[in-house]
């Protein structure tokens, strides 16, 4: 497994090793002690799926302590421009992102911890979505900052994406007080 630093401290990319012959391909998505290697020691408790075509934009969302949720992210069937923003007050990378394609044919992952906003624009349809999280899904607890926020600056490359109506309507980053202290609560 090769681990690829983002900039950002914490935030990474996983490049697993994949064996592939005439078959087709095997590799392993999630080894409770590698990733306790790379520091990922968080215990998950909780795998989502999402399905959707290309131009659905879902985020950027995040959970507030103590219901904080740490991501592990990667596509199953399809594409998509992965992202992450720092919403650690006190970050040398506070309100900065990274963006990653991760696709079914790169098997990339990408370790998204708490006290960052997520979010995704799916490249093709019928994307399949995967990923594992820290805590369960608490409603009172959600966030979310507006996708297409002017001062985050995010280049989607698509004016006018697929959304829900929560996310049509989330606060700008400039409105958003963090429940995030970096080096604390993340």
């Amino acid at each position: 497994m090769k681990i690829i630093e983002t900039g950002i401290e914490g935030l990474f990319v996983i490049e697993p090793k994949v064996f592939a012959d005439a078959r087709g391909h095997f590799f392993e998505s999630y080894n409770k002690e590698k990733f306790y290697q790379i520091g990922i020691t968080f215990e998950f408790v909780q795998d989502n799926q999402s399905l959707s075509n290309a131009g659905v934009v879902r985020g950027l969302h995040f959970q507030r302590p103590p219901h904080a949720q740490g991501k592990l992210v990667r596509v199953v069937k399809g594409a998509v421009l992965d992202v992450a923003v720092d919403i650690r007050k006190g970050s040398p990378t506070y309100g900065k992102f990274f963006a990653h394609e991760l696709t079914e044919e790169n098997f990339n992952i990408m370790w998204i911890p708490p006290g960052f906003a997520h979010g995704f624009k799916t490249l093709r349809d019928h994307t399949l979505f995967q990923y594992k999280c820290t805590d369960t899904y608490h409603p009172e607890s959600e966030g979310a900052i507006r996708w297409n926020d002017p001062q985050i600056g995010i280049d989607w490359g698509l004016e006018n994406p697929i959304l829900s109506a929560k996310d049509q309507i989330a606060p700008l980053f400039k409105d958003f007080e963090s429940p995030f202290v970096y080096g604390e609560n993340c």
